[in-house]
């Protein structure tokens, strides 16, 4: 990467990062440049990580237009959500951390960059052998899934779920995830090629893979874990069996949905809406707590994986922005040096 360069969105002034929407341009086709910006300092509870890896989301596009800024305390113009690399400095009141220890994590943002200061109890260590890319890969799908389906759902084994948009990077997670707690997983994938990959993320037997016109056929189901949107999504509380839970955790095909509130009140169903962006820091660092110690040995002992559906360098980002926002994908779309 080019020294002390980060991404921002520029709204007036140069040396700030524009995008394109604001001209009536399409975002995905990257609408964002590289500008020099001073070294981070890590301060008390804080270190400084030199990002190796970066990891692309839907919120990092749906920052850029403007409809998902970033929580208080972080960059509103720098995106990314997810980094993997090398701790550099260790702030005052930082135990348990050293210089050039391997780590990843979730942020709040501004992880587009070289290096970025991140609060210590969102620190997760990267398992020996895992390479940067999965790493960056990691932090926000699993996260996400784990805290959805395993802390709000409860999901348990002999569970049914149903998992839609499951070929994304979140979706992955999702289909593991529920697999590896004794579930058993329909996921539903619009492009056919898929299905085997998506198939063999978990053991043979465990996953059935769907497209959108058969997910009724295999109904009911215990949760259903909504990563689509678009206004007929809510339709699926009739598949649901009695007193089971719709999550919903990504909208990127809409975001408003008509709701029969009979189809809810005779399922006795629970619909749960779910982020993580906007948490409070001790709610984030309690599920950084959780995933250290239930999901990260999970990656380690090989029973999760991170796949990466493309890499590409820091130059390349207007790609790689684009690949995000492209079909088709299956996995993470992650930055290298």
């Amino acid at each position: 990467m080019i020294t002390r360069k980060r991404w921002r969105r520029r709204l007036a002034p140069p040396r700030r990062l524009h995008c394109d929407h604001a001209d009536g341009g399409d975002h995905a086709q990257g609408g964002f440049r590289l500008e020099e910006r001073p070294d981070p300092v890590a301060g008390p509870g804080t270190v400084v990580v030199r990002v190796r890896a970066a990891g692309l989301n839907a919120a990092d596009l749906q920052q850029a237009r403007g409809d998902y800024p970033a929580p208080p305390g972080w960059p509103a113009d720098v995106p990314g959500l997810e980094v993997a690399g090398e701790v550099e400095q260790v702030g005052p009141g930082v135990t348990g951390v050293a210089a050039g220890d391997r780590v990843m994590a979730l942020v709040g943002g501004g992880g587009h960059a070289e290096r970025i200061t991140v609060p210590a109890d969102l620190l997760l260590p990267v398992p020996d052998g895992l390479s940067w890319e999965e790493a960056a890969g990691f932090p926000e799908a699993f996260s996400t899934a784990w805290d959805a389906l395993v802390t709000q759902a409860g999901v348990r084994a002999g569970d049914r779920v149903l998992v839609t948009g499951a070929a994304g990077g979140v979706g992955t997670a999702m289909v593991q995830v529920a697999a590896v707690s004794g579930a058993h997983v329909v996921a539903s994938v619009r492009r056919a090629e898929l299905h085997p990959r998506v198939r063999g993320l978990a053991e043979d037997g465990r996953v059935d893979v769907v497209t959108l016109d058969q997910e009724a056929a295999h109904a009911p189901y215990d949760v259903v874990v909504e990563l689509v949107g678009g206004e007929d999504c809510l339709q699926r509380v009739a598949l649901l069996r009695s007193r089971g839970t719709v999550l919903v955790v990504g909208v990127q095909a809409g975001t408003t949905a008509p709701l029969r509130m009979f189809d809810l009140m005779l399922k006795r169903a629970r619909l749960i809406g779910t982020t993580i962006r906007g948490r409070s820091p001790a709610e984030k660092a309690v599920l950084a707590a959780s995933v250290r110690t239930s999901v990260v040995p999970l990656l380690a002992q090989g029973r999760l994986r991170v796949p990466v559906d493309a890499m590409f360098p820091l130059g390349q980002f207007a790609e790689a922005y684009a690949r995000l926002g492209g079909l088709g994908k299956f996995g993470k779309v992650v930055l290298v040096p």
